[in-house]
C-alpha cells in the first residue's frame, strides 16, 4: 500500500512509520523538518498550506495523521485544532478517502456522560491538548465524505511504557480498555501495530476507537 504519514518525526508518528516500513509498505513521511532514512520518502510540508499538502497527498491509499504541535506548546489548543482542520481539508481536496487520525485519550468515557478530560484528577499540564483533541473529535464526527477513523490511545501510552512490541492488544470504542489491574496501558510500539493493522484491514469507519492490553 502507498501510505502518507503526517507528523512522521514525532513520538507516535515515527513508531507508526517503523511498523509500516517493516511490513514493506511504500511510505511518504511528511514533517516540518524531515529526517533522512531509507525506510520512507521524506517530504517537508507546511500543513497550513492546504492546497500544497493536498497535492502531496494525492494518489495514496491511506493517510495517517499523527500531527501534534507539542505538549509544551503554550498555544497547543489553538494550534492542534487549526492544524487538524487544515489536514482534514487537505485530505478531502486530495481525493483520498481513507483517513486515520490520532487523537487523545482524554475524550474516552469513564462513566456515562463523563469524559476523562472532565474528571477532577485529569492532569492539568496536558488538559489544553487533550481538550483540543476532544473538540476535534466532535468536528470530525460531522465528516461524511471521508472514510475516517479517530484513534484514542490508552491512558498510559508514553515513553515510560517499556513493554515494547508484543503485537497483542484489545480493541474498544468509547471506553478505555482496562487490564486486570484496572490500568489502561499500551506501548507506542503496539499503538503502531494497532494502526498498521487498521490500515491493512480496516474495521473502523467514521467512528472513534481505542486499544489497550
Amino acid at each position: 500500500m502507498k501510505i502518507a504519514i503526517i507528523g512522521a518525526t514525532g513520538f507516535v508518528g515515527s513508531a507508526i512509520l517503523n511498523e509500516l516500513a517493516d511490513r514493506k509498505h511504500e511510505i511518504t513521511a511528511i514533517a516540518r523538518t524531515p529526517k533522512d532514512t531509507a525506510n520512507a520518502t521524506w517530504v517537508a510540508a507546511d500543513i497550513f498550506n492546504v492546497d500544497a499538502l493536498a497535492e502531496l497527498l494525492k494518489g495514496h491509499d491511506t493517510i495517517i495523521n499523527a500531527y501534534n504541535p507539542g505538549w509544551t506548546n503554550p498555544n497547543i489548543y489553538d494550534d492542534f485544532l487549526a492544524g487538524s482542520k487544515a489536514i482534514q481539508e487537505a485530505v478531502k481536496k486530495s481525493g483520498v478517502k481513507r483517513f486515520i487520525t490520532i487523537g487523545g485519550a482524554g475524550s474516552l468515557f469513564v462513566a456515562p456522560d463523563l469524559q476523562a478530560v472532565d474528571t477532577p484528577d485529569f492532569p492539568k499540564e496536558i488538559y489544553p491538548g487533550a481538550n483540543a483533541a476532544r473538540h476535534y473529535l466532535n468536528i470530525i464526527k460531522e465528516e461524511k465524505d471521508l472514510d475516517w477513523a479517530f484513534f484514542s490511545p490508552a491512558f498510559e501510552m508514553h515513553a515510560g511504557i517499556k513493554t515494547g512490541r508484543t503485537g497483542n492488544y484489545r480493541l474498544g470504542l468509547e471506553n478505555p480498555v482496562f487490564n486486570d489491574e484496572q490500568r489502561s496501558i499500551l506501548s507506542v510500539e503496539d499503538l503502531a501495530v494497532v494502526i498498521a493493522d487498521e490500515t491493512e484491514n480496516p474495521k473502523h469507519h467514521q467512528v472513534r476507537f481505542t486499544a489497550g492490553y
